[in-house]
């Protein structure tokens, strides 16, 4: 991961909690050890738990720090990103960062409006014309929607990535941009950073 300085207080104060929980949950496993009549294997579920929220707790702080120097409209983002995984509607948003993207995708429908939540949300409503492709962010506006992405062949684990969640990652391996893709099996949010998945929250 790239070098950031951001301070977004609730969810760093989150963080810091979680981080103690996981400590002390780590300290007590070791006392229990020390004892012989002890039993570690409930432990290692909370603890793996706890290391599945901080994940989340930590890529939501990450998304929005990584996103600041790129656009003022984080909020709208946010909004959109939030409305989209509570319906379950699926979405592809690739945020421009320095690296130009244009050569790496097949250009879609130019859009050239100013990005609000509920523009997005639109573009993704299920039968649109457009909700299939991705939408390209620059700055503050939507460049353009529909654009097909390059798939990645990696999966994450033992699970088979659909094709959303491949492109995400599949552009995210060519360059710096950071790209948002919602689940419409799921709900489930994630972005994509120089290949590599993480989830964020959405509640």
């Amino acid at each position: 991961m790239e070098q950031v300085n951001c301070d977004v207080s609730p969810l760093k104060a989150e963080m810091k909690e979680q981080l103690h929980a996981i400590s002390s949950a780590i300290e007590l496993s070791i006392l229990t050890l020390e004892n012989e009549n002890g039993c570690l294997l409930g432990t290692f579920d909370q603890i793996r738990s706890r290391f599945s929220q901080l994940e989340t707790v930590a890529a939501s702080f990450y998304l929005q720090c990584y996103l600041g120097p790129y656009t003022d409209k984080y909020a709208d983002l946010s909004i959109a990103v939030q409305n989209l995984s509570s319906r379950r509607q699926g979405a592809l948003i690739v945020v421009e960062r320095e690296d130009p993207i244009g050569a790496l995708m097949q250009a879609g429908i130019p859009i050239g409006g100013l990005m609000t939540h509920s523009l997005l949300e639109s573009i993704f409503y299920p039968g649109s014309p457009l909700h299939d492709g991705a939408v390209v962010i620059r700055e503050n506006h939507i460049v353009s929607a529909a654009n097909v992405l390059p798939l990645s062949k990696v999966q994450v684990g033992e699970q088979k990535l659909g094709t959303r969640h491949r492109a995400a990652l599949g552009l995210s391996e060519q360059c710096d941009a950071l790209v948002i893709v919602v689940s419409e099996e799921t709900g489930k949010a994630s972005f994509t950073l120089k290949g590599h998945m993480y989830p964020i929250i959405t509640h």
